[in-house]
């Protein structure tokens, strides 16, 4: 296996001859004036002239001649943007970038013709394509609902054929479109291209295909009619869940530091590292995420191939194979079905991180969205960047060598690695419980200081007598209780005890929280455990809604009461519905509790029969159908109290059958 710094390229020898040759050799010079005129329109005919295919049924393009071909048309456009100004090539394509929804970006990426930057092509390139299958993603929209989620796919849709042209359509393809085509777009974005590696040339033809697309696109909106809408930008939310690691300017000092040491770092990637740095410092945060995400990926694919011995799996695949991804480096299993040793190699805490921040379908998909285009670039949160690189910050870390013990000792690097150890999915089903659980416990808490009416205007003879009902659901719940304890972790089962659910303090809850604060392994849960989460994940909602009736009933026939807006019968209600919440308030907790073992118990159910698994499930939707009544009684166009303690009791007593017998 070659070092990191023994890495010449992660490019496989016939894709590097696609992309860094094949289109450099020398050929017969192509005037400008034959593919654009002076006014900016883009000859088509000259360009996809260019494109040459295998005489097969299906016409395949020969990938290889289209490439070599192009490449003096690609030189032509990139001479003539070089000798043209800023104002000139705003005044000559300006308008045909406005179809992409983001004219700004394709006005600003002029600039990087000219730049010396050594990452810029890179990064231009990534922002180009990615804007580039969103806005055709659009156009696609105008003609049917849905929009292919490949790119590949949505340049070889019959829609966007019919629009633009299938000959259009196929010089797209050369760039973009296939593995066995230039493929600018992915190989890029997966992290195989270094900065050295992307002749400046293709970004030149690309700006101008995308204005020459805008030509097209008018012609075609003029003769059908169509008109184009364009998708609202996804917005990142849940920021709040993504505050994993500490935000502090130290960080970028740390970053380069480690970046310096690491034996993370492929040295040939070593400059979109340093420029992901410098982004971050400048406040270009989207740019800071796109320059390092395919870095993250580069990287852990060249560990991969180290722990799983697979040395071939470090280059890019031909089209015949899959390319080594974040999918198949965060898998269980290996391509040939052998166990993946990376969740051994980084351990849960950082695999869990990479799972949340990239692929739970819940969490923020951070690299889906800004490679497909997704995001508004101009308003990329902060947070998100930070984030990212203080992950970054805990893998270059992970691989640093021995011998560099004053890095080990930087303080804020200290808290940063802290919080990755201690770090539990957030994103994952049984992540998401586990925040919902903890808020229906905080919900819950709350009755306790629901406000009463003075006992001296309460009669005796007004207020139904629940003492009877209320000591045998007790009983009931104290059984079900010491059943559930037997559950619970080893360390756990004598902090809790009974009376904390009877009683009106918080130790109950803090206990919840205590046992949910133990690490369960969220990495590759088999489906039967996603099922029982799911019903769990619906129960505590149910839970979670119920108490917010509870407390909005509550407070709003105190306040009538105190002003003696009831009526006898109103007052009579509301007494029974605080009957009624003394009633529930212990299942309540109970039910939390159950949902918490169950969570834990899920795992086990892998090992029982089908008809054993049956019986499980439909006591879980036993208990969703009992908080789904109970949303329904407690509704206060219902006020169904009565009903409620029945319900209640005969709930009782289906649960401990079942649980007792466990």
């Amino acid at each position: 296996m070659p070092t990191a710094s023994e890495v010449s390229s992660c490019l496989s020898p016939d894709v590097h001859y696609m992309v860094c040759k094949l289109g450099l050799e020398e050929g017969e010079r192509t005037d400008i004036g034959n593919i654009v005129s002076p006014t900016g329109i883009v000859s088509w005919d000259v360009i996809t002239a260019c494109i040459d295919f295998i005489q097969t049924e299906d016409c395949t393009i020969d990938y290889v001649k289209s490439v070599r071909l192009l490449g003096p048309v690609c030189e032509a456009v990139h001479l003539n943007l070089l000798s043209v100004t800023p104002d000139q090539f705003e005044n000559l394509y300006g308008f045909w970038f406005e179809w992409t929804n983001n004219k700004k970006l394709f006005l600003e990426s002029f600039y990087l013709v000219t730049s010396s930057e050594i990452t810029s092509v890179a990064l231009g390139l990534m922002k180009l394509t990615s804007c580039l299958e969103r806005a055709l993603g659009d156009v696609h929209l105008m003609r049917s609902k849905e929009c292919p989620f490949l790119f590949r796919d949505l340049l070889l849709s019959e829609e966007l054929a019919l629009i633009f042209g299938q000959s259009v359509m196929a010089v797209l393809c050369v760039f973009l479109g296939s593995p066995r085509s230039l493929n600018l777009r992915n190989i890029l974005w997966h992290g195989f291209a270094s900065p050295q590696e992307i002749p400046l040339k293709y970004f030149s033809m690309l700006l101008l295909l995308t204005a020459g697309l805008g030509q097209l696109l008018q012609e075609s909106i003029y003769q059908t009619e169509c008109t184009l809408l364009h998708r609202a930008p996804f917005i990142f939310t849940q920021l709040d869940e993504l505050l994993v690691f500490p935000d502090q300017e130290g960080i970028l000092s740390v970053g380069e530091d480690l970046i310096s040491k690491s034996d993370f770092v492929l040295e040939i990637m070593l400059p979109f590292w340093t420029a992901g740095i410098t982004a971050f410092r400048q406040k270009r945060y989207a740019d800071c995420v796109i320059l390092i995400l395919p870095q993250l990926e580069a990287s852990l694919r060249w560990v991969y191939t180290k722990a799983n011995n697979c040395p071939d799996r470090l280059l890019t695949a031909e089209s015949s194979t899959l390319y080594t991804t974040f999918d198949q480096i965060l898998a269980k299993n290996t391509n040939n079905e052998e166990i993946n040793h990376i969740p051994l190699m980084l351990g849960d805490p950082i695999m869990e991180i990479l799972w949340d921040f990239l692929n739970n379908q819940e969490g923020p998909r951070i690299r889906d969205h800004l490679s497909h285009g997704e995001v508004d670039l101009n308003v990329f949160p902060r947070v998100i960047a930070n984030q990212v690189l203080c992950l970054s910050l805990v893998l270059l870390h992970k691989f640093i060598g021995k011998q560099h013990t004053t890095t080990k000792d930087n303080e804020l690097l200290g808290e940063i690695l802290n919080s990755a150890r201690c770090y539990r999915s957030r994103f994952h089903p049984i992540g998401k419980l586990r925040k919902q659980v903890l808020e229906c416990t905080r919900n819950l808490q709350m009755w306790i200081n629901l406000p009463v009416p003075p006992q001296d205007q309460v009669q005796d003879s007004t207020r139904l007598d629940s003492t009877v009902e209320s000591n045998a659901g007790n009983i009931l719940v104290k059984a079900i209780f010491s059943s559930l304890q037997s559950q619970l972790p080893v360390q756990c089962m004598e902090t809790v005890v009974p009376e904390d659910y009877f009683q009106s303090g918080n130790t109950w809850s803090q206990v919840l929280k205590e046992i949910w604060n133990l690490h369960i392994s969220t990495l590759y849960c088999p489906r039967i455990v996603i099922e029982v989460v799911s019903l769990l994940r619906k129960i505590t909602s149910q839970c979670q809604i119920v108490s917010e009736k509870v407390i909005s009933s509550s407070e709003s026939r105190y306040s009538q009461w105190m002003k003696k807006s009831l009526r006898s019968r109103q007052r009579l209600t509301y007494l029974r519905m605080l009957d009624s919440i003394q009633c529930i308030s212990p299942v309540m907790r109970v039910i939390l509790l159950l949902v918490t073992v169950e969570t834990r118990n899920a795992f086990a159910l892998c090992e029982k029969d089908d008809h054993e698994i049956q019986q499980h499930l439909k006591f879980l939707k036993a208990i969703l159908q009992y908080t789904e009544n109970l949303v329904t009684y407690t509704n206060p166009e219902k006020n169904k109290w009565t009903e409620t303690i029945n319900l209640t009791e005969m709930f009782l007593m289906k649960m401990k059958a079942f649980i007792c017998k466990q």
